[in-house]
C-alpha cells in the first residue's frame, strides 16, 4: 500500500510539473513570439534561389526582408529576369525600380600565345598557389596565370578558359556575384556596370618596352589614347592608363583606335572587347616559347 502510494505521488507531482511547464512555455511563446510578414516567404519564392549575393546582400532570404522593409527595389535582383522581377513589385505593390545590371571583367587579355612565361609552375594547379611561387613564373608579374580559379569558383558557369589559358565571362550567365574577384590572388577581375564601355585590359606597370618584351598587347604608357580623349576622361599613373568613370559619358570606341598593342577596348560586344584599328594583328595561336 505505502508503495502504491509513493507511485502515486510521483505521478501526481509529474502530471503537474507538466502542466507548470506547458503553462510556462505557453507564457514564453506568447511574450517572446516575433510576427514574420507571410509575403517574406512569398517573395523569396520569387527569387532565384541562388544566394549569389550579386544583389549586396547575404542570400534570398535576406533580399526579400529588405525588399518588404523598402531597403531595396526588387531590381536590384539582376539575376532575376524582368517576369519575376515585376510579379514582386506587384505583389508588394511598389515600383520594380531601375537597377543597371553589372558584370564582372578581367584586366589581363595577356594568354599563352601573346605573353611569355620566365619559368616552368609544377605544383597544385591554382593560381592562388602559383602565386606564392615566384608569383606563378608569367613574365608580367600582374597577368592572369590561367589556371581557372576563377571559372572553378563561378557557380553559374559564366567563366571558361580559352585555349590560350585566359578566362573569358559570358555576360548572359554572369550574375556580378563577386566570387571571381575575391579568388583572383592578382585582383585582375572587378565588377563593372555594363554602361561602361572603355576598358583598359591590362594591369602590367613596367614601363613600356619592358611591358610589352613581357607581353605583346600590355599598355605601353604611350599616350596617344589620354591624347585623343577629353581632359580628365583617361590618365597616365604608373605606366597605365587609368579610367575616370565620372567621365564615361564622354567615352567613345575612336579612343582604342591608336592604341599599338590594343590593350585598351571597347565593350560592344559585352562578352569580347574591340581592339582598335591600330592594334598590331595576333595571329598566333602556339604558346610563345619559355623566356630564358
Amino acid at each position: 500500500m505505502e508503495l502504491v502510494g509513493t507511485i502515486g505521488s510521483a505521478g501526481l507531482f509529474m502530471a503537474v510539473l507538466g502542466l507548470l511547464l506547458a503553462g510556462v512555455l505557453a507564457l514564453a511563446n506568447r511574450r517572446l513570439f516575433v510576427y514574420e510578414d507571410p509575403r517574406i516567404e512569398a517573395v523569396e519564392e520569387l527569387l532565384p534561389k541562388s544566394n549569389c549575393g550579386a544583389c549586396g546582400l547575404a542570400g534570398c532570404r535576406n533580399f526579400a526582408e529588405k525588399v518588404i522593409a523598402g531597403d531595396v527595389v526588387p531590381a536590384q535582383c539582376t539575376v532575376n529576369n524582368a517576369l519575376q522581377v515585376g510579379a514582386i513589385a506587384s505583389l508588394l505593390g511598389v515600383d520594380a525600380g531601375d537597377v543597371e545590371r553589372r558584370v564582372a571583367r578581367l584586366a589581363c587579355a595577356g594568354g599563352k600565345h601573346v605573353a611569355y612565361t620566365r619559368a616552368r609552375y609544377a605544383g597544385l594547379s591554382t593560381c592562388r598557389a602559383a602565386a606564392v611561387v615566384s608569383g606563378g613564373g608569367k613574365e608580367c608579374v600582374w597577368g592572369c596565370l590561367g589556371l581557372g580559379d576563377c571559372a572553378t569558383v563561378c557557380k553559374q558557369g559564366a567563366i571558361q578558359l580559352d585555349r590560350h589559358g585566359l578566362p573569358v565571362v559570358d555576360p548572359d550567365l554572369c550574375t556580378a556575384c563577386n566570387d571571381c574577384v575575391e579568388v583572383c590572388p592578382k585582383g585582375l577581375f572587378s565588377l563593372q556596370p555594363t554602361q561602361r564601355k572603355l576598358w583598359v585590359a591590362c594591369r602590367n606597370r613596367a614601363d613600356g618596352d619592358a611591358a610589352e618584351a613581357a607581353c605583346e598587347v600590355a599598355c605601353t604608357a604611350c599616350g596617344k589614347c589620354v591624347a585623343d580623349a577629353p581632359a580628365g576622361l583617361l590618365t597616365l599613373k604608373n605606366n597605365l592608363v587609368e579610367i575616370d568613370y565620372d567621365w564615361h559619358d564622354q567615352a567613345s570606341r575612336h579612343l582604342t583606335d591608336r592604341c599599338p598593342t590594343g590593350a585598351i577596348v571597347w565593350f560592344d560586344n559585352l562578352a569580347q572587347g574591340a581592339r582598335g584599328h591600330s592594334a598590331k594583328r595576333i595571329l598566333r595561336n602556339d604558346p610563345l616559347p619559355l623566356k630564358h
